[in-house]
């Protein structure tokens, strides 16, 4: 038997408003005013794609022992690197084993469920005994577009293994088609659409119907025994006809979340299916739809250890931690679809090199310092010298996580002249709770919100591009703790 352990969301704080973008280009493109209702979430500056992940990933994994992970799994449409793992920059970011199985899924929006299908595949089969899969995306469109109305950023993780389960996996079938709505091609930043009614009348409205129907048959199960099923759908009013036409009860359908926060791309099925096990009751059986280049239906049957789940960041809290960007213009600088001036000190070399990360790969993706074994006393980074003044033993550290730690704020300051995409930069000194110290920049707060103090939580960003050589470097950073 395999089925879902645990899962885990993360949509980004920043939402703007349609209506901002309506009030913008509804000149250029009027059908912009049908779409104003609701709102999209976007990355803040620092966030990619697999910062995402790695926080939904976190959020899936709380409670959880990361030791037992012997795979890493990551789906994505606009991972940052073409040809590196992404997939294991995750699993360095989680410390995850060495030995744990990385890999990357991409080039479809059905990415995730295809992924899924795999994982539990592979679980059942004694392939693997418990595997993290995260999805994520952060989708780009040209500014002005229904696309950019449409579209949202955002990431879901799920663990799966073969007991403990929330939900077990009943079965599932996949249909391979390459219908194409729209294409990316190679070296291209923004998607070629088709005719919206093309996409929705032959793609959606046939694909989806023919999925749920096969998977029901196989598994013989009726409509009316299935608590929820769970199908993206870029066009709201679309997603509504086929349940219609499914026969099914509103109730069933599950919630497509395009008015508070878009679609997400290829996480958007797994997000879907998070919100509906979270809200899910012992018995019920789910169906998860996922859709490009043809179709994967699953089915799960939830299980009695629902009633013990919670999710340390749930759909439901991510949705609603938010901060509404009602600035079109600030959503465009943080795509980078408008160019600013970042002042004298943007034009240092920020060459990466390769030799550095390598041998300092735990601190930076890890979080990881030194716990000095003579005294017990936690440093970052870990160095040869305690940093107790009555201990200052020589090399006696072993390896100290504090990527989940809480922290407090020791000292802070509002830097105008430092470099950054959404000035000023805010950063200073946080103590880890239980001891250590580190200088850290803060993200997803406001200067005049950022007291001595106040709780805070580590969060792993990018902290810098390299455009010429197409490179991301990730760091850790501090970010206003939840609740």
């Amino acid at each position: 038997m395999a089925g879902i352990v645990s899962c885990g969301a993360h949509i980004p704080r920043p939402r703007l408003p349609r209506m901002e973008i309506a009030r913008s280009m509804a000149w250029a493109s009027p059908v912009l005013m049908t779409l104003a209702e609701g709102e999209r979430s976007f990355c803040n500056w620092d966030e990619d794609a697999l910062t995402m992940a790695v926080a939904a990933a976190r959020a899936a994994l709380a409670g959880l022992d990361r030791a037992a992970l012997d795979g890493v799994w990551l789906a994505s449409t606009t991972a940052p690197f073409a040809d590196r793992s992404n997939a294991g920059i995750v699993r360095a970011a989680l410390n995850a084993p060495d030995a744990a199985h990385v890999q990357d899924f991409a080039a479809s929006q059905r990415a995730a469920t295809s992924a899924l299908t795999t994982a539990l595949e592979a679980v059942a089969g004694g392939a693997r005994k418990r595997i993290l899969l995260a999805a994520a995306d952060r989708r780009e469109a040209r500014a002005g577009t229904t696309w950019e109305a449409l579209f949202g950023d955002g990431a879901a993780a799920m663990v799966v293994g073969p007991d403990e389960t929330i939900a077990d996996y009943l079965g599932g079938c996949s249909f391979a088609e390459d219908f194409v709505g729209h294409y990316r091609g190679a070296g291209h930043r923004f998607d070629y659409v088709w005719e919206e009614r093309w996409i929705r009348d032959e793609g959606y409205a046939r694909l989806i119907p023919q999925a749920l129907k096969t998977l029901c048959q196989k598994l013989n199960i009726k409509a009316g025994d299935v608590a929820k099923v769970i199908f993206p759908c870029v066009f709201p009013a679309e997603h509504r006809r086929i349940a219609k036409q499914l026969g099914l009860a509103p109730q069933q359908v599950g919630d497509l979340l395009y008015d508070r926060c878009g679609e997400m791309g290829c996480a958007h099925p797994l997000l879907m299916l998070a919100q509906a096990l979270e809200q899910a009751k012992p018995g019920d059986k789910l169906i998860l739809v996922g859709f490009g280049q043809g179709t994967d239906a699953l089915a799960f049957q939830v299980t009695e250890r629902i009633g013990k789940f919670a999710a340390r960041r749930s759909v439901q809290s991510t949705l609603e931690r938010k901060l509404a960007v009602e600035n079109y213009l600030k959503f465009l600088r943080f795509r980078e679809l408008i160019e600013t001036d970042m002042g004298i000190r943007a034009e240092v070399p920020n060459q990466t090199a390769m030799t550095t990360l390598w041998r300092s790969r735990k601190m930076l993706y890890g979080l990881v310092g030194g716990r000095c074994t003579a005294c017990g006393a936690p440093q970052f980074p870990k160095g040869e010298v305690c940093v107790n003044p009555e201990c200052r033993t020589h090399d006696k550290q072993e390896d100290y996580e504090f990527a989940d730690r809480p922290a407090r704020v020791m000292t802070f300051t509002g830097d105008m002249l430092a470099v950054s995409a959404d000035p000023p930069a805010i950063y200073g000194m946080v103590e880890f709770e239980g001891g250590g110290r580190m200088m850290a920049d803060f993200t997803d707060c406001e200067l005049e919100n950022v007291k001595v103090g106040q709780p805070m939580r580590m969060v792993f960003r990018r902290r810098m591009t390299d455009d010429r050589r197409g490179f991301s470097g990730y760091f850790w950073k501090a970010a206003p703790a939840e609740g």
